[in-house]
Parts: C-alpha cells; structure tokens; sequence
C-alpha cells in the first residue's frame, strides 16, 4: 500500500467519523429515559422531589423535566407541555426554576453542514487529483492543457552506435546532430536548419529509436510524446496542449520534439466528419501554427514518427515543417545480421547458433521482429533448464513467430496427415525447382496455431528490392502446388488450399492491375489504393474503370492462374517419384529439413498405395 493510499483511508476515516458525531450529537436529547409522569406524580405527593428544573424545548410547549430527589438522585422526564407540568409542579408547594427556550446553534445548522460538504468535496477532488497525477503535470485534474509530453535529459542516453542496420537513415540524420552541438558553424554560411524531419516506415523498423539516439548523440533534452496525447474530449485541449509543449521546449533550446504516431493527430483534414470544428483539427491547426508560424522556436527540431504518411495532411509536409522525410526501411541481411549481433550480446549462444543463417532465413523481419525472435529462443532455452540458446531454440522460435506454435498434440487422422503430406510436398518440389523462388529449409505436417494443417518455409537467398514477372508467375505456381498434388495423387481436391488460392490471386491480380504485366489490360494503374474507408480520406470513392474493363481484368486473372497451374502441374508429374518420396519421409518423420528433402531427388524409393 502506497502513501497515497494510506492518506485516502485515513481522510476517509476521519469523515466517517464527523458523520458518526454529528448523528450521535443530534440523537443525544431524542433518547428515552425510562421515568415515567405516575412515578413523578407520586414522589411530588410524597413530598421526595427537593427541586425541578424545567427546560422548554424549541418546539414549544414540549420540554424536559430534570428532577432531584431529597434523595440526591436525579431524574429526567421528558413532557408534551412544559406549561401544565408547571402548574402541577407549583401545587405540590414546589417553585421550579425555568431555563430560557434554547437558541438555534448557527454553527450546527447552518455552518456545519456546508463545512462538511466542503471538506467531503475538497477531499475527493484532492483524491482524484492526486490519483491522475502520475502521468506528471498534464495528468491532473485541472490542467487538461498541459503538454503530456515526457522530458528526457541526460538519463539512459542511446547513441547512434547502439543501432544498428540503419547505415544510410543515420547518415541523413548526423547532418541534425552536428547542429544541435554547433549550430554557428550553419548560421555562419546562412544554413537553415531543418525545422521538422519526419520519420515514415513500417511498424518495428527502428523510428523511435533513432529519435532516442538522436537526442543522446546530441546531449540535448528530448520531449516525447504520442499523437493521440493531444487529442480528448474537451474542446480546445489538444490545441493548448500543443502550445504548452513549445513554451516548455522554448524554455530548454536546443532541443528535441518527438511526436510518435503523428497521424493520430495529423490526419488529412476536410473529411466532413466532426464539422470544421473538429478538435482534432484544431490540434492540427495549432501544431502547423507552432512549427512555421509568426513565432521562433530557434533550436527547436521537431522529429515524428508514422507508418502512415500517405494519409498526413499535406499542409504539415511541405518545407518549413517536416523539411526532411527519412524512409526507414526494413533491414537488408546484413542489416539483420548487426541487428541480431545487438541483440545477442547479453544471451549466451551455443556453438552451433549460426547467426549468418538466421539473417538470411529471416528475410522481411523488422528489428523489433528480430529482437522478438531472440527473446523467444532465450524463452525456450530457460523451459528447457538450459543455460544457453541452441540453434533448434531459435528455428522453434521462428516457427512459432512467424507461422505459430506447432500443435504436436492435436489428434489427427492418417488419412488428413497423408493429404497434408503430399500437399506440402507439393509447395517443396516447386520451391526447389524454380530458380526465383529459393531453396526449401523446412517441410513439415505439424499443426500450427493460424490453423494450418503443415508448413513449407523456404530460406531466401539474397533480399531483393523489386520483383519480376517471371518471379511473381513463379511465386504464384508455389502457391497453387499444393492443390495440384492433391488433385494428381487423390483425383479430389480439399478446403486446405483456402489461403494459397487467397494469395496467388491477389498476386495476379496485382500484376494486372497494379504493375501492368498484362499485354491486353496495359501499362495503367487500375488498382485504387483507397478502396478501404480510412479515416483522413474522402469517404466516397469514384470507380476507376468501366465495367468491361472490370471483366477484362477479371479474365487476365484468370488466364495468368490457369497458365501458372498448368506449368506447375507439369513439374510436379515430371517429379512425381520425388512428390512421392517426399511424401512418405514426412509421414514417418513430420518434419525434414533441407539437406533430406535435397537428397529425395537423388533416391529410388518405391511408390507407395496413395489410395485414402
């Protein structure tokens, strides 16, 4: 329990109790006293009463009688009618002494009750103030207008020496750095320095990171900060917000603004959603104002991060705002190769960990996929009680990243395991064959957990920028071969090749459309980037195309899939022996690496009964 905490419950204890006094305090004349008017009556007669007191109430004629007996006991008897008690009192040769009716207290009546109120409601308010707190000065209650955005100086500096695969963005950048440490020697030549450089690449490639390395390479504060931070409710919060964060930056120049997700405040305005009031436009307006307006933020750069820049307002990109655009793309394989070198450094590694190999298989992988893929290998050495990492730890843990954990348990039956063989051994004699499409490093029927019944992983051998149309032909033959095995060695077909059918159709689909590979269709774009509502987009979308042009497309599809599935059937029968080898040895074993589905082509195995 937190001091914060241990404060609320003592405040609230305290409350309770004043609540708890002020009700005794009010009940504390209302409580019966078990003497009855008889019993008095007979002690006056008797002569036993030596004095009465009577106390009228403020509801006159009610009152209390407090009676002393010649005894020394004292009694209290409350009546309806302190008058008629009086009289009563007086002929029994008695002279009581009357109190004055009791004045209202001003301070319980009147002063009190809105005390209380006023503490129950600076207690809450404090409460909560303190609770929303932890998000530094812009989390409390009242300043909705404070900048969220974080400071950062001097405290776990990251240099650019720490990232690794962004040879050329760290180049673009150092150029941001040398000014944030001598600025005259720009200023002296008439040099501007960018005002904003803007951060544009997919998920996991190292933005932020290198924003981080910036400020630390600089020695300089670092403001980071979210583009939904400036974005709520109340209108006009995101704007002010936006104004506090550059008076604060102002008052630490030189130094860095980093705003990740830009577009969650930066989107194209003009949609008509939310009216021309829109907060989030407002924002917009105010950050545009800030970075290029009437004022100077000398020594103020301002760095952002998005992987979705085609939908960013264009007035923030032109120069005087984001001068700078730095695509930070994924890493090549010796990117991946530093990278996993990085991130390996404090993991012990078994001799036989090829990280040569793993760059090369991991072919599309970010580095915050590559780190992922090390710490799940480090997960599996420590289940496995082992203190240092194997290369099966790391081939499990790329298996389970990138196509999920294998279901070795699933109960499946020999007629699925068989159709599931011969349809893997389908995809692996086209990889293999093919020249575009690379070697096969892994085959097996192991269940995995998108639902896949097996999987066949290639192992690219060098990353390339752009694709050609015999490749992407090649790529979509790959795709279809496990429906063609099926098809030859069952003469039925299954649901199994769902997302292999899925995929060698929008490939065609995108030669046609989208790189005008098709001889009939054309060198034009038909493709519409927009067909998805986004939001910071016009909702409405005009269709590109005609009708008869839609048909045309659809039958150059057609025909490019027809032609692959042709050429792919024909090499899968012309290697029918190794489609049945391939087969068998999966059965037996579930799953074969490289080096035994190579050595297939070069066996004499008998075909075996493909009857299910």
């Amino acid at each position: 329990m937190n001091k914060n905490s241990r404060n609320f419950y003592l405040y609230f204890v305290i409350i309770i109790g004043l609540l708890l006094f002020t009700v005794w305090i009010g009940t504390l004349r209302v409580q019966g006293s078990g003497y009855t008017k008889g019993e008095f009556e007979a002690q006056l007669k008797n002569g036993d009463v030596a004095m009465v007191n009577i106390c009228p109430n403020k509801e006159t004629p009610t009152g209390s009688l407090e009676i002393t007996l010649k005894s020394g006991e004292e009694k209290l008897l409350y009546v309806t009618d302190t008058t008629e008690a009086e009289s009563m009192i007086r002929e029994f040769g008695l002279d009581p002494t009357v109190e004055n009716v009791p004045e209202e207290s001003w301070f319980l009546n009147s002063v009190f009750p809105v005390l209380l109120v006023t503490i129950v409601c600076v207690f809450f308010f404090v409460m909560m103030n303190s609770q929303n707190a932890g998000g530094g000065s812009g989390g409390k209650m009242m300043n909705f207008g404070k900048s969220r955005a974080k400071l950062s100086i001097g405290d776990n500096r990251i240099t650019l020496n720490e990232v690794a695969g962004l040879k050329e963005e760290k180049e673009e950048l150092e150029e941001i750095v040398e000014f944030l440490k001598e600025p005259g020697k720009f200023t002296r030549v008439g040099a501007r320095i960018p005002k904003g450089v803007l951060l544009e690449g997919a998920p996991g490639t190292g933005k932020t990171l290198l924003a981080k390395a910036i400020a630390g390479e600089a020695n300089v504060p670092f403001f980071s900060i979210s583009g939904s931070d400036f974005v709520e409710m109340f209108v006009g919060v995101g704007a002010s917000r936006v104004r506090d964060m550059f008076a604060e930056a102002k008052r630490h120049a030189p130094c860095i603004i980093f705003i990740d997700e830009i577009d969650a405040v930066a989107r194209r305005r003009g949609t008509g959603m939310g009216g021309g009031h829109d907060e989030r436009e407002q924002t917009l307006n105010q950050l545009l104002v800030e970075m290029d307006g009437f004022g100077i933020n000398e020594g103020i750069i301002v760095m952002a991060a998005t992987n979705r820049v085609d939908i960013l307002d264009p007035a923030i990109l032109r120069p005087g705002r984001f001068d700078r655009k730095i695509s930070v793309n994924r890493p090549d394989i010796g990117g991946r190769k530093d990278i996993l070198n990085v991130h390996a450094k404090n993991k012990p590694l078994a001799e036989d960990v090829d990280l040569e190999q793993i760059a090369q298989t991991t072919a599309g992988f970010t580095g915050a996929d590559l780190e992922n893929l090390l710490n799940e290998a480090a997960i599996n050495a420590a289940m496995d009680k082992r203190a240092f990492i194997k290369q099966e730890d790391i081939k499990g843990a790329f298996i389970k990243v990138g196509i999920g954990s294998e279901k070795k348990s699933r109960v499946i039956s020999e007629k699925e395991k068989k159709i599931t063989a011969y349809h893997e051994a389908g995809h692996a004699i086209l990889f293999h064959v093919l020249p575009d499409v690379g070697p096969v490093y892994t085959v097996s029927i192991i269940p995995t957990g998108i639902g896949a019944a097996g999987y066949t992983m290639p192992l690219p051998e060098k990353d390339e920028m752009f694709s050609t149309k015999s490749e992407m032909k090649e790529d979509i033959m790959v795709s279809l071969g496990g429906r063609i095995a099926e098809e030859i060695i069952f003469n039925d077909i299954t649901t199994g090749a769902y997302s292999d059918i899925k995929k060698a159709t929008k490939k065609a689909r995108s030669m046609v459309t989208r790189y005008g590979m098709s001889d009939n269709i054309g060198v034009i774009n038909y493709d519409n980037d927009d067909d998805e509502v986004f939001i910071g987009r016009d909702l409405a979308h005009a269709k590109s195309h005609s009708e008869s042009v839609s048909g045309e497309i659809d039958r150059e599809v057609k025909a490019i899939i027809d032609e692959c599935y042709a050429k792919a059937k024909e090499i899968i029968l012309s290697h029918e022996k190794v489609l049945h080898n391939c087969a068998k040895l999966l059965l037996e074993k579930e799953k074969i690496g490289r080096a035994e589905f190579e050595s297939l082509f070069d066996r004499d195995y008998p075909q075996p009964d493909c009857a299910i």
